[in-house]
């Protein structure tokens, strides 16, 4: 620990063997002790597994209080990113960040890269959306406003939908064209990401064989 940022008060106490174990110090010095700590180590490693972000509900599964990510705010230790979501600095910061930061934006659930940007990170086809798509339960109720930068869609997904893109959850390339017929997009895009898909071994007979068929279908009035 480093007394000399402790307050006076803390260092003599410490100092004269009041306590010796953490746990057993009362919850004002522990925050005082935090420099930055156990808990903080304990979040550092939940945040380098998802680009450095971490959420009140990933601190409570640990068996952390959520509030210690508060803490860790003030102390600069942790930047609060919006309700709910923080990121932990030392996490060096890379190119996918913003992708694993929409994932997390909806509260309870974990949102999946769908649509037109899984059909990019898969690199089926030269789709270039200007917003990320989200897929989020059918139930989930949104109960803040969506940041422009991204688009929900309601559909419960079936875990063989699910997959993952440098750890971070994107629905299948399947999936991924099936939205894209679902969204009507282009002919040339989806015909594109089918025939990459397909060069790639990502597309057993079946599946192949079922959005062949669904393209064929005329779209709705």
């Amino acid at each position: 620990m480093n007394y000399g940022k402790m307050p006076w008060f803390v260092q003599d106490l410490l100092s004269y063997g009041h306590w010796t174990d953490y746990g057993k110090m009362p919850y004002f010095i522990q925050q005082e002790t935090l420099v930055p700590g156990r808990v903080y180590t304990q979040l550092l490693e939940l945040a380098q597994d998802q680009y450095g972000y971490v959420t009140p509900d990933d601190a409570r599964a640990a068996g952390i209080d959520p509030l210690r990510l508060q803490d860790l705010a003030r102390r600069g230790l942790a930047e609060r990113l919006g309700h709910g979501l923080y990121r932990i600095p030392l996490v060096p910061r890379t190119g996918l960040d913003q992708y694993m930061e929409a994932t997390l934006w909806p509260q309870g659930v974990h949102g999946v890269l769908s649509h037109e940007t899984a059909l990019d990170l898969h690199e089926l086809s030269d789709v270039n959306p200007a917003k990320i798509h989200l897929t989020v339960p059918a139930d989930y109720r949104v109960r803040r406003a969506v940041p422009k930068l991204y688009v929900l869609h309601h559909r419960d997904l079936d875990d063989v939908d699910v997959t993952l893109h440098e750890g971070i959850p994107i629905v299948t390339p399947y999936r991924a064209i099936l939205d894209g017929i679902e969204a009507h997009l282009g002919p040339r895009l989806l015909d594109q990401a089918i025939e990459n898909a397909t060069q790639r071994g990502l597309l057993p007979r079946d599946q192949l064989a079922e959005l062949k068929q669904r393209l064929k279908e005329p779209v709705p009035a």
